[in-house]
């Protein structure tokens, strides 16, 4: 296996080499067919990354994400950097595609506007494979701007241009030239009248009927790139009744890092997310959105599983590089929250699985990441150079490598009231709210739930000033202070 996956890649970074020399455009068997690998992305919307069977949750049921862990390698601690909007995942799914830093996206001028437009400067993977002659196809939720859309994608199908809503009623497009793609005003216009109609199909059977026809109905020679973006289980929290019956709210256990409140305001203790639970949380409440969510999840599995049985009755999974992630995670009553508006594990840690024709089987990698390495990941793979506008750094080495390292230290951000580092077992999070200053400091190895506050403790002084020094190095390393919402977190006194 490992000879196997040794001479794939070599095989492609040659073909890239030629092709960079001009000598050859593609890599080609005896039939004149081009062999490069086909890739496939599942991303999910809100889900957290301890929300997989087969990763040790023993509550919720996931056959075919497990399967897929079996097949391939599963990054344990792969993060998002939050988000300067309310709304993270559209940050979060911006900062995939550009594999721009959260910190170099396109700002806005408006509150939610940070990740929005996705500039021709910041050149997406789509693009890259687009223009290395892959058909690229988009599914499913669309939280960024047209243009940049019509430049990544040559075929949507059952795309959706919005960011929540009813899964079971969702005006969807097909997409066949940048003609057919529509405004944002008129998908408003076609999807309003929808409120007052009866459901359809649910959101994840909609978008997964779409790549299962593409996968079956697709005969080109010429390789694939498959975007494939879920908004399960994003709220509303619905699925077909079959799947909430699988998850009896009084069986449900609550988060071990359950709150009845945050201890302190964070800054965003009244965004939408945080009103979908009445103050104080009940262990009742938090135990029925948990089993709502959970049946989301499963249903949305049960889609995936659709996909890759296409996949397989195709023959094309034997040359398909499949990535498994998501936007953010999601508090669902961990701290006494309900949304991903902050930065704890829970909400800046994903779930994240490789697996496909040369990537071992079954095998867990702690090394740290971010979702923006998913781009020169990819890149890699196929043997097609990373532009100079991508941030990210190529996970191949540490796929092939349990010991390989990818990355030291992390930092998070969140609008003008958070900040945070992790780097080795400790976390730091600084909260600036009103101009008054919170600290917390944990010890991930210890306690990864996140409960006990060590930044006041003396025998962690040392700790503390150690941390603080490296948020301020990673303030200044990712250029923090060159955005609005980075400035007024930095500016204010302690």
């Amino acid at each position: 296996m490992i000879f196997f996956r040794f001479n794939f890649q070599a095989v492609l970074c040659l073909a890239w080499v030629l092709t960079i020399l001009g000598i050859c455009s593609a890599t080609s068997n005896a039939e004149g067919k081009d062999v490069r690998p086909n890739v496939l992305i599942l991303f999910s919307d809100d889900q957290r990354a301890d929300t997989i069977h087969a990763l040790g949750n023993e509550t919720i049921q996931t056959p075919n994400l497990d399967q897929l862990v079996r097949n391939g390698v599963t990054f344990e601690n792969a993060y998002i950097m939050g988000g300067f909007s309310p709304a993270v995942c559209r940050p979060s799914r911006a900062m995939l595609l550009s594999g721009k830093t959260l910190y170099h996206l396109s700002q806005g001028k408006g509150l939610w506007d940070c990740g929005l437009v996705i500039p021709e400067e910041h050149t997406s993977f789509p693009e890259v494979f687009r223009k290395e002659g892959y058909t690229t196809v988009q599914t499913g939720k669309w939280h960024q701007d047209t243009e940049s859309y019509r430049r990544m994608f040559a075929l949507g199908r059952s795309s959706w241009l919005g960011g929540t809503g009813d899964h079971f009623r969702q005006w969807t497009f097909d997409y066949n030239s940048p003609d057919d793609v529509p405004t944002r005003e008129k998908c408003r216009a076609q999807q309003a009248p929808l409120k007052n109609k009866p459901r359809g199909k649910h959101s994840s059977e909609v978008y997964a009927d779409a790549v299962v026809k593409f996968l079956k109905d697709y005969k080109d020679d010429k390789p694939f790139l498959a975007y494939c973006a879920f908004f399960a289980p994003h709220d509303m929290r619905v699925a077909p009744q079959k799947y909430h019956d699988m998850y009896k709210p009084e069986r449900m256990p609550v988060p071990a890092n359950f709150l009845p409140e945050h201890p302190f305001d964070n800054g965003e203790m009244k965004i939408r997310d945080e009103n979908l639970a009445k103050w104080p949380r009940t262990k009742p409440a938090i135990q029925k959105h948990l089993s709502d969510y959970y049946a989301m999840i499963t249903h949305m599995d049960a889609q995936i599983g659709r996909i890759l049985n296409a996949l397989k009755e195709t023959g094309q999974d034997k040359n398909t590089i499949i990535v498994f992630s998501s936007d953010n995670g999601l508090a669902v009553g961990s701290h006494g929250l309900m949304g991903k508006q902050n930065l704890y594990e829970h909400s800046v840690k994903v779930p994240l699985i490789f697996a496909g024709p040369g990537i071992p089987k079954n095998q867990r990698r702690t090394a740290p990441c971010y979702l923006i390495d998913i781009y020169p990941t990819l890149c890699e793979m196929a043997g097609l150079a990373k532009p100079s506008s991508a941030e990210g750094t190529s996970l191949v080495q540490a796929i092939d490598d349990p010991e390989a390292s990818v990355r030291d230290r992390f930092y998070f951000g969140y609008m003008t009231v958070q900040r945070a580092v992790r780097e080795g077992r400790y976390k730091l999070i600084q909260y600036n709210v009103k101009g008054k200053r919170t600290t917390q400091l944990f010890d991930l190895q210890d306690d990864p739930n996140e409960m006990k506050n060590l930044a006041d403790k003396k025998d962690f002084t040392q700790v503390r000033e150690r941390m603080e020094k490296v948020i301020r190095e990673s303030r200044d390393n990712y250029d923090d202070l060159s955005t609005a919402r980075g400035k007024q977190f930095w500016s204010e006194k302690k």
